[in-house]
């Protein structure tokens, strides 16, 4: 009988290889604790007015607690890489770093300005908006459409950072004349009328439509960044709610949890090519950081409860996204 492997085996010694993938552990970023450093904060709100709105400078408002400017965000059982401007500005160099959503966009969109600038002019940093026209006049929400001006220039975008949360309510959409449209007609859905539902459903669509559009762009890095927290207590903004405390880490400093607070986030980016910035968690312990009673911009009697003092909390939200471009 003749040998299947002929002549061609003799005298090779049949060796078993065993190969071993050592992987290092990612890092999560949400995991970890508050810890005060005097180094912080990384920009001065007095010196960095060309970026940062008025309403969001506590320094220049009657705030006289700045204790919450010292808090460094320190992930569990790995080193967070250390933001800095030069380092920032390398990595990012002839690249576009969009933010997309809200208020709370606006406010992570002026605090890496703040701290890559200090408030100083550059000629490498440019605030460039992507529609100069924008004339604001389409009130139909297409709740299963991106926003068309994401479809026209994301081909221009090197680092993209959504959120969207808040704003989902009855008094928003009364108030902007928004009216929810589905595949191109006004919505007949009851369920997708519910304010949740219809946040949650135009999540998935965007983060959807954005997953297939990563293959045609890989220089691209898409990020859903999770909820930020609102932190009234007794109440609403419009119902006498309150913010008061002004002492950092009073109800925390540690977040241990393995998932994210933001369930709707997690299930829209699972398995897409879109990552989770998860700020939930590690935001909810920092009640103190809000611009609370000093707003300059609202009623007598009103606080702001969702909003952040920059520097602050926001600045940490960029730390990590950092981390992770």
């Amino acid at each position: 009988m003749l040998d299947p492997l002929g002549p061609y085996c003799d005298n090779i010694t049949d060796y078993r290889l065993s190969y071993y993938l050592i992987l290092a552990p990612v890092c999560n970023y949400a995991k970890g604790k508050w810890v005060v450093d005097d180094r912080r904060p990384l920009y001065s709100g007095f010196g960095c007015k060309q970026w940062l709105a008025p309403m969001w400078a506590c320094s220049l408002m009657q705030r006289q607690d700045f204790a919450f400017e010292k808090l460094r965000w320190q992930p569990k059982g790995c080193e967070m890489e250390e933001f800095e401007g030069p380092k920032f500005l390398k990595r990012m160099q002839d690249k576009t770093l969009a933010f997309v959503g809200d208020s709370l966009g606006r406010q992570q969109f002026q605090s890496p300005m703040c701290m890559i600038t200090a408030g100083k002019d550059r000629s490498d940093v440019l605030d460039e908006p992507l529609d100069v026209k924008d004339p604001q006049t389409e009130y139909a929400m297409h709740l299963d459409r991106p926003p068309p001006f994401l479809r026209q220039f994301l081909h221009k975008i090197d680092v993209l950072v959504l959120n969207t949360g808040h704003h989902w309510n009855r008094g928003k959409l009364r108030a902007n004349r928004w009216v929810m449209y589905v595949g191109g007609a006004p919505n007949t859905n009851k369920k997708i009328a519910n304010m949740g539902r219809a946040k949650n459903f135009t999540i998935h669509n965007t983060v959807k439509w954005l997953d297939s559009q990563v293959p045609k762009h890989p220089h691209l890095k898409a990020f859903y960044r999770s909820i930020s927290p609102r932190h009234f207590v007794n109440g609403d903004w419009n119902t006498g709610g309150s913010c008061n405390n002004t002492k950092p880490m009073s109800i925390g400093k540690e977040v241990l949890q393995e998932g994210s607070s933001d369930h709707a986030a997690v299930s829209a980016v699972r398995w897409t090519g879109v990552k989770l910035l998860d700020i939930t968690a590690l935001s909810q312990v920092r009640d103190e950081g809000h611009i609370s009673r000093i707003c300059i911009t609202s009623s007598p009697g009103v606080q702001d409860c969702l909003h952040w003092c920059l520097p602050g909390v926001p600045d940490t939200w960029n730390e990590i996204l950092f981390a992770q471009i």
